[in-house]
């Protein structure tokens, strides 16, 4: 395992690896920024936006699909060009976008929750190819996750307050839930359930906050694998890099007085770790419609 960018981001999150670019991007939510990453010749480049992002995913054709505090928009990091798309929660000013993956059918899910970290007033939310918009599930306050079995017939989504992480049925046709079922649960000395993965054989990689790990549970549920970070506050992970075959990882600096940070001085930071493992690409948004003017 190595840091392979000591960014000291206050809430790093979303890894994103785009297998045409060889790179990886990840966001800062609290700073409004995308950072990019690239193996290749270690180039490490950050974009400032004008709204907090709380996800993104890949575009077909190129660019980025976001879940920003205002909705959701298509980015052109390149052009420094934000294309607003709709604001599901206009009518809901105390939420922001959390995390988020584009899935089966070129759909994008992202969750909100509420900043405050008080009230149930987050959702899970569908963005379709044709621009609408679908509220999946809702009565969370921190929604984390997404992320879909090998076959797209599973969506594990993440009650991170609630410390469980649940499996819903899922239509890969149509992008309709079905019924839930319990996964994971964590106890109170595991931390919290954040960001996850799914590797080629069906596994579930579970950033844990506050518990200093990522661990890989087997589609049973049964926990079968451990990797321990330097860091608590770990956020989320993806697999990228040749074939597939590392495991990025995020992580937070968010709330750390100078104690803490002087006990975690990679906190904030991007790791790779080889786990044994590999993941799979990342699925591309595939608007149908040509964004507004």
């Amino acid at each position: 395992m190595r840091c392979v960018w000591n960014a000291g981001t206050v809430l790093g999150e979303g890894p994103l690896w785009s297998d045409a670019e060889q790179t990886l991007y990840w966001v800062d939510i609290k700073r409004a920024q995308v950072l990019r990453y690239r193996p290749a010749d270690e180039r490490r480049e950050v974009f400032q936006l004008p709204a907090e992002v709380g996800c993104i995913g890949l575009v077909r054709g190129g660019g980025l699909v976001a879940a920003l505090r205002t909705g959701f928009a298509l980015l052109d990091l390149e052009a420094g060009h934000v294309e607003p798309l709709v604001d599901p929660e206009h009518d809901r000013p105390g939420n922001r976008f959390n995390d988020g993956k584009v899935g089966p059918g070129g759909r994008f899910w992202a969750g909100t929750m509420d900043d405050g970290e008080a009230e149930p007033t987050g959702c899970l939310y569908r963005l379709d190819p044709d621009l609408s918009v679908t509220r999946a599930d809702e009565g969370y306050v921190i929604t984390n996750g997404p992320t879909f079995s090998p076959d797209g017939r599973l969506l594990y989504h993440v009650d991170s307050l609630a410390r469980r992480v649940d499996a819903f049925e899922h239509d890969p046709s149509t992008g309709t839930l079905g019924e839930r079922r319990p996964f994971i649960q964590l106890e109170e000395r595991d931390g919290y359930p954040d960001g996850l993965t799914v590797d080629e054989d069906g596994g579930v990689w579970l950033a844990q906050w506050g518990g200093w790990c990522v661990t890989r549970y087997a589609p049973d549920g049964r926990r079968d694998r451990h990797v321990e970070l330097p860091v608590s506050q770990v956020t989320s992970c993806t697999f990228g890099g040749d074939h597939l075959a590392t495991l990025y990882v995020t992580s937070a600096s968010k709330g750390l007085d100078a104690a803490a940070r002087a006990a975690e001085p990679l906190a904030g930071g991007l790791f790779a770790v080889e786990v044994g493992a590999r993941g799979l690409p990342a699925l591309e948004f595939t608007p149908s419609t040509e964004p507004r003017a």
